[in-house]
């Protein structure tokens, strides 16, 4: 290829230098603007020509990027998710309790920005059961990558277990953070600490 006269396979072999993709800018703010919606009224008023809207894209850029409204929380789960990976290596000389307690406490240092929006798509979830329903694999899969987080199996039979049991008590913390408003987050840790002494 002429590297020079053609820009795009230039950028193409600059991209597969550094071995990185470029961020999916789009998404991003497709993410961005859903959140500031469902901070500003109820989340099952939301459509998609509004997020659009509040993006500043074509409709066409939202469908491309994600296909519905439940594919754009899971796009927000999966950020959430590389946050927490972003975090750094777990000690994996602590026990395995402690590393699952730091885990789930650096996700939910990662919602705390986002709480509203998180309280009002969770309340708009509850309304449509189906809905709710859809994202459980996304919840699943979010919490097998939080056991991979605290360097503990999530595959085979003993794994499917753990993330089993790792939802619920994720979930119940998640339940307690809603409403917790002390500014360390005293009573998500509590109830977290909880629930992982009781599965240990």
């Amino acid at each position: 290829l002429d590297y020079e006269r053609n820009p795009q396979a230039m950028a193409h072999k600059e991209q597969r230098k550094s071995g990185r993709k470029k961020p999916d800018a789009p998404a991003q703010a497709i993410i961005d603007a859903a959140l500031d919606l469902a901070r500003e009224r109820a989340w099952q008023t939301v459509r998609l020509s509004d997020i659009a809207d509040k993006a500043g894209i074509s409709l066409a850029q939202v469908y491309a990027a994600f296909p519905s409204k439940a594919a754009i929380v899971g796009g927000f789960m999966r950020r959430i998710d590389q946050q927490v990976l972003d975090g750094g290596v777990i000690d994996i000389a602590e026990p395995a309790r402690d590393r699952l307690f730091e885990v789930l406490m650096r996700r939910f240092d990662a919602l705390a920005p986002h709480k509203v929006a998180v309280a009002a798509i969770l309340d708009g979830l509850c309304a449509k059961p189906t809905a709710a329903l859809a994202q459980a694999p996304r919840v699943l899969c979010s919490m097998a990558w939080m056991l991979e987080a605290a360097r503990l199996p999530a595959d085979g039979l003993i794994g499917l277990v753990r993330i089993k049991g790792l939802t619920l008590i994720y979930a119940n913390a998640l339940r307690v953070w809603l409403a917790d408003d002390t500014q360390d987050m005293a009573k998500t840790m509590a109830a977290l600490d909880q629930g992982l002494g009781r599965a240990e």
